[in-house]
């Protein structure tokens, strides 16, 4: 069996994650610790304790992701569980935990930038006026050509059939009922604080690769697959370019697993909370075998 790791992106974050974790594993719970000392603020009571408010804000849910995910992995390593695990794939800010834990970064450098991004993103939410919506039961083609008649853009494309668009709240309005008007099956609001993953977040993405030039790119030891294009990235200075580009950028979440499965991927373990990733693997195709890893109990199944 050749493994495939999947990281989570934001969205999945719940209170508690992670809690039983550190109660269970020396590993995880040195991960946490590190984690404050290098934040500087207290992630581990917002990630045990909440409130959810606080842990979904953009800056903290991004971080407390990254830890989880790496945690998750701490403890699979130490089981001795990891075996053949050859490529790491994360969505959207999962990117980074991917690339990781493939060694591209260590713990601390990782964490860094990760933080960064969720307040430049946040920031940018709060700069502007934006919105998001889940578009079900629709092919590419007819997304997008909604998505060019209100100026607004493709940012997820998660699975078959689950596309979610972003763009200026009054135009994500307007292409929502209009949608909605031409018989598409779904076309869900979502509550999110911006617009992410369009051009709203360009403060955000300028910003973010003047931070990531300071900052050290090795080659990963898996093969990782960047949201921008689906395919493998290697070398650091491309590596460098896809993490600024995904901020503006559609995440092609299912062509990276399709990417994955034709590169010789032949099972799937999500690490990370919700069983999120899982849901959309199935998704994608019925045979891949697929694990969803998230909390202490997850590993006596």
């Amino acid at each position: 069996m050749s493994r495939a790791l999947l990281f989570a992106g934001q969205g999945a974050q719940k209170v508690g994650m992670g809690k039983s974790l550190c109660a269970g594993s020396a590993s995880a719970r040195a991960l946490y610790e590190e984690a404050n000392r290098v934040l500087g603020w207290d992630l581990v009571r917002i990630c045990f304790e909440g409130p959810d408010a606080e842990l979904t804000q953009t800056r903290v849910c991004q971080p407390a992701l990254f830890v989880h995910g790496l945690a998750v992995l701490a403890i699979i390593r130490d089981r001795g569980l990891l075996g053949d695990a050859t490529f790491a794939l994360g969505l959207s800010l999962g990117e980074i935990t991917a690339l990781t834990a493939a060694g591209v970064f260590d713990f601390a450098t990782g964490l860094r930038v990760v933080a960064e991004r969720g307040r430049l993103m946040q920031l940018a939410c709060e700069q502007s006026s934006g919105a998001m919506a889940s578009i079900i039961g629709e092919e590419r083609g007819k997304v997008g050509e909604l998505c060019r008649e209100f100026g607004v853009e493709m940012a997820n494309l998660n699975c078959p059939g689950q596309i979610v668009i972003s763009g200026e709240k009054t135009r994500i309005n307007a292409a929502v009922a209009a949608g909605r008007d031409r018989g598409m099956r779904k076309v869900i609001p979502l509550n999110v604080a911006g617009a992410y993953h369009s051009r709203l977040m360009e403060p955000a993405r300028a910003a973010f690769a003047a931070f990531l030039a300071g900052i050290t790119f090795n080659r990963p030891n898996l093969t990782v697959f960047t949201n921008t294009t689906g395919r493998a990235v290697a070398e650091p200075e491309e590596i460098r370019t896809a993490l600024v580009k995904q901020i503006v950028s559609p995440v092609l979440w299912e062509d990276c697993l399709r990417a994955a499965a034709g590169a010789g991927a032949t099972e799937f373990w999500e690490l990370g909370p919700g069983a999120v990733l899982a849901g959309l693997a199935r998704r994608t195709d019925r045979s891949w075998p697929v694990r969803s890893f998230a909390e202490w109990a997850d590993f006596a199944a």
